[in-house]
């Protein structure tokens, strides 16, 4: 009964700083919508995409998500205790209500994408794909009488995962569902039972599209000190909330006879003309894009059939001790017109273009570089089709990690 209590209390503690780092990304997008985060000067040298703390703090306070500015800083110390956010240079610890520059981590790919965090975004994603499934298996079931909102049982989400490539057997599958619970993203219903392969119902614990407000995040901390025993809370706010950022637009392949946009708030469609032209959107036309197929007499937009890369490299080359490649994090912010680059091959896959004034080029993505991880998931070993799939899931930002051949 002891280790339940421990485990209990560990999930609670991960869930909390799931709950922190979704009420963080949220936070770093409205301060890009907001023009808060920016280039900055100071002392003959430039800091890119940082935030003044005063300037965050009177934003805070006027925005209502603090009552006061010592409030404020509660907040932003709690982001800066669990790895949201630093000092430019990493000199204090601790945030000031001063003229100092700080930063979003996600910004400058300093983010650490650790075990917890890899399996964190897993759940995010699941969780996405199930809430957008129109046959879902969350559903409304009953367990010794009693009704659970968006539930299921253990077994039918050990088919899911199979049926859908997450897993490759059931074991893999029951060990997914439980690093799931014991980082608090899945629970029992009654919170008392672990993850079997069963007819046992479970439920997700984080709603991944709920919109966060900083202030309940200081609330939930002190309320799980206090209660070290306590159960965790099942959100059941309305999911579609228009200001998440985790909203997932599932959209179905449309004719191939153009290159397609993925906004962040618009629908998919087909561009005839803009800014971006047949550059608007890292998938290639959907996944039924094949390099040599012919366009129709009606095609928008035209591409290159030939490859930009000088030579094909296999992963084992890539990774090799001594290769002459340099790894890169890249943090992209999603405009209305998509994302701005094209990706290609089939493992590993790699830029094919950039669009000079979409959000790929600001953050620095180039023709030849390969793509190693999208959202911390790596990609090395797939093709450009999942790849694109996986990019489309994000509407807002997305974190890329490439490796650059040296010239």
């Amino acid at each position: 009964m002891e280790r339940t209590g421990s485990v209990r209390r560990k999930a609670m503690t991960r869930q909390h700083k799931g709950e922190v780092m979704i009420a963080g990304e949220q936070l770093r997008l409205r301060l890009h919508d907001g023009k808060l985060i920016k280039d900055r000067r100071y002392h003959l040298r430039t800091y890119p995409n940082c935030f003044v703390a005063q300037e965050l703090i009177n934003w805070l306070v006027s925005h209502k998500e603090a009552p006061d500015r010592t409030t404020a800083v509660r907040l932003l110390q709690h982001l800066m205790d669990n790895d949201i956010i630093h000092h430019v240079c990493d000199k204090t610890p601790v945030f000031k209500d001063a003229k100092s520059l700080y930063r979003f981590r996600k910004d400058d790919g300093t983010f650490p994408f650790n075990t917890e965090v890899k399996i964190f975004m897993r759940g995010q994603r699941l969780y996405e794909q199930l809430v957008g499934d129109r046959s879902s298996i969350l559903q409304l079931r009953e367990e010794h009488g009693v009704a659970y909102q968006r539930s299921f049982p253990g077994c039918q989400m050990i088919d899911w995962l199979l049926q859908n490539g997450e897993a490759e057997s059931r074991r893999g599958g029951l060990e997914l569902c439980r690093a799931l619970q014991e980082h608090g993203i899945i629970q029992h219903v009654s919170k008392k039972r672990n993850f079997f392969d069963s007819g046992l119902l479970y439920q997700f614990c984080i709603n991944f599209r709920h919109r966060r407000r900083l202030s309940e995040l200081l609330n939930e901390r002190e309320q799980n000190g206090q209660n070290g025993d306590g159960g965790v809370t099942v959100t059941t706010q309305e999911d579609n909330h228009p200001d998440s950022p985790f909203v997932l637009r599932k959209t179905q392949p449309q004719d191939c006879s153009a290159f397609e946009s993925v906004g962040p708030r618009i629908d998919l469609k087909q561009v005839n003309n803009g800014r971006r032209g047949s550059l608007n959107s890292l998938q290639l036309l959907s996944a039924s894009f094949t390099p040599f197929a012919p366009l129709s007499a009606n095609s928008v937009g035209r591409c290159n059939p030939t490859s930009v890369l000088r030579r094909t490299f296999t992963c084992e080359e890539l990774l090799a001790p001594g290769a002459p490649f340099i790894k890169k994090v890249l943090t992209l912010i999603a405009d209305a017109l998509g994302w701005g680059f094209v990706v290609r091959g089939m493992a590993p896959c790699y830029v094919q273009a950039v669009d000079p004034g979409s959000p790929a080029a600001a953050a620095g993505v180039k023709v030849r570089q390969f793509v190693c991880q999208v959202n911390g998931h790596c990609v090395l070993y797939l093709d450009y089709k999942t790849v694109s799939r996986l990019v489309m899931m994000e509407t807002r930002s997305l974190v890329l990690e490439v490796m650059e051949p040296l010239e």
